[in-house]
């Protein structure tokens, strides 16, 4: 079930166009890393979708309502944190989420229990907020979001300023928010981590769309690209081809199809090279964002 589309986005601002014919989709239950250097047009686009930001042309669809015409039913569904979310410092959490279940209709204390047994903050939620961690704090500005129920859940940078427990803290919470049927739009630097929860990626520069397709597409880009254990990997410079390589003292990397990979195999053994391991190379979210920029690691 789609839950947003983005056709054909573009937004100018004075003569700069920020937008370029910016499209992509995000169904239930997904988790899209939407990556990009300084400047890409992220956060422009983050704004676009939740109607903070008007857009020159194109169409965005929340549950099928346009953002434009219908603001109130396709805003209904969505939480949203851009940048840091804010509370009063001298209120507990609770009462935080107690203003702000004010902001939507039907939302009584039993959605207040709701949702911070969700975010785990059972244990702190009478504490004062200026008390909280940041971790803490995102995991509560979370929990606001999810007071109205919503189906989408864009995240703008949610882990800066966390340290690892924190960020492992926000990784299970957003696993088990999708697991529950929730799509998950989450902007961030920080690819290595991104790549450990999402399943899908969308890579954006110069407000264009370079790359959207799920993490395994985007891991198996180098399909004919192992990596070889070896005892010494100097012996087997002389049976590399152009677009081998040496890795380290006991790994070389080869480009090969299944079929030639077997006879490179068979021609090292032969040759007296010990071989312990052999692996197909996944890329890794860092090195396809670079890749799809034209920069080669």
């Amino acid at each position: 079930m789609c839950i947003l589309q983005v056709k054909h986005l573009y937004k100018k601002i004075g003569k700069k166009e920020i937008l370029k014919d910016v499209s992509f989709t995000l169904d239930k239950g997904d988790i899209m890393a939407f990556i990009g250097p300084n400047g890409a047009g992220k956060t422009t686009t983050i704004k676009c979708i939740l109607g903070l930001q008007k857009i020159r042309s194109g169409e965005i669809l929340i549950n099928g309502y346009d953002i434009r015409k219908d603001f109130v039913l396709a805003i209904s569904k969505v939480g949203a944190i851009v940048e840091n979310p804010d509370f009063y410092m001298y209120l507990s959490g609770f009462d935080n989420l107690k203003l702000q279940a004010r902001m939507y209709r039907n939302v009584d204390d039993s959605d207040i229990s709701r949702v911070v047994e969700l975010v785990g903050l059972e244990g702190r939620i009478h504490d004062s907020v200026s008390k909280y961690s940041l971790g803490m704090r995102q995991r509560l500005g979370i929990a606001a979001t999810l007071l109205s129920t919503p189906n989408l859940l864009v995240l703008d940078e949610p882990t800066n300023g966390l340290d690892p427990d924190g960020i492992k803290d926000l990784r299970v919470l957003l696993k088990r928010l999708a697991k529950s049927g929730v799509a998950i739009l989450i902007s961030s630097h920080n690819l290595s981590e991104l790549e450990s929860f999402c399943n899908r990626v969308c890579i954006l520069s110069d407000g264009k769309i370079l790359e959207e397709a799920s993490i395994k597409e985007v891991k198996e880009m180098d399909e004919n690209k192992y990596l070889l254990k070896v005892d010494d990997s100097s012996k087997c410079k002389k049976y590399l081809k152009e677009f081998d390589k040496v890795v380290d003292k006991n790994h070389i990397e080869v480009v090969r199809d299944e079929e030639e990979i077997a006879i490179f195999i068979k021609e090292l053994v032969l040759n007296d090279v010990l071989l312990y391991e052999v692996s197909k190379y996944e890329m890794s979210l860092e090195e396809a964002f670079m890749k799809s920029r034209g920069i080669e690691s």
